[in-house]
């Protein structure tokens, strides 16, 4: 078994598990107080931000800092190909002074111009799925890299999320950031479930881009899912729905192999529990257990 760094590697859960941004509808039920105090019994350090968390940083602070918790990152839309850049930094510091207030030093950014991935499309229809022109992937890497210093200038780091049903889906198209950004101002959110849902191997990309990840969500996937939702061309939240998605350890994705990757690269940051199902069918507070066993028995932490 790898021995991961614990002085270095921090362990967070995102909410989705206990209400879905996209589907509202998904966990309306359960509460942010709930949300939270069941990661921090689960023996969880951090989490992300969702819908139903307070919008003032110190109210989001104090409830926390109760349970031993820090916040480690929110999702951000850009619209750096479709917006003036001065509309999207504006909105992007704000998100920064945010962040930093509730302890987190790490965005993570997604590209949501053209974005199919709440749309009801068939996620992997390249017909449907928008494909940048030069120019717009210039906007884009020249957009995050401004970006990506004005969040070194604030001590955050921003982290690019690549997405299924967004403008940087495939193993090509994240290849091509990296290549056409800059080490230091732009690193790599890299999430093993979405690699998964390509067809791509999450151990052959984590082995190429590990210098480059500046954060990292542990999802698993569900092989017979996913052929489901690609035989019968249905939309992204259609299988989030069908359970598409589960915790590291109850899918398919051989984690040790890539555990060992990220041990020998030393790497710095978090490890974030993120899978999105319906909490009505998969219980949150039981997944977020069953995960965290799994990371402490297979990666050591």
């Amino acid at each position: 078994m790898p021995q991961l760094n614990k002085d270095k590697i921090k362990l967070g859960c995102a909410p989705i598990g206990w209400t879905n941004d996209d589907m509202p509808e998904l966990g309306a039920e359960n509460t942010f107080q709930q949300t939270i105090s069941e990661m921090a019994l689960a023996g969880f350090k951090g989490s992300e931000v969702g819908s139903h968390y307070p919008s003032d940083p110190d109210e989001l602070w104090k409830a926390l800092q109760l349970r031993d918790l820090v916040i480690c990152n929110r999702w951000f839309s850009s619209f750096l190909i479709t917006k003036p850049y001065e509309e999207v930094e504006k909105e992007f510091i704000a998100e920064l002074d945010f962040l930093y207030k509730v302890g987190s030093r790490v965005i993570g950014v997604s590209e949501q111009s053209y974005s199919t991935q709440g749309l009801d499309v068939a996620i992997l229809d390249d017909s449907t799925r928008y494909k940048m022109n030069d120019e717009e992937w210039k906007l884009l890497t020249e957009g995050l890299d401004k970006l990506g210093q004005v969040a070194k200038d604030k001590g955050m780091k921003l982290t690019f999320h690549h997405h299924m049903g967004t403008v940087v889906q495939t193993p090509d198209e994240v290849e091509r950031l990296l290549a056409e950004t800059t080490p230091g101002l732009t690193y790599l959110l890299f999430d093993t479930g979405h690699y998964s849902f390509t067809g791509e191997d999450p151990l052959a990309a984590i082995q190429k881009h590990i210098g480059r990840v500046g954060h990292i969500h542990l999802k698993d996937v569900r092989p017979a899912i996913v052929e489901k939702v690609k035989a019968e061309g249905l939309s992204f939240l259609q299988g989030v729905r069908l359970g598409q998605f589960t915790v590291p350890g109850d899918g398919a994705i051989d984690y040790d192999p890539i555990f060992e990757v990220i041990a020998a690269a030393d790497y710095e940051g978090w490890f974030v529990v993120e899978a999105e199902q319906d909490p009505a069918i998969a219980n949150p507070f039981e997944y977020a257990l069953k995960a965290r066993k799994f990371i402490a028995d297979h990666a050591g932490l």
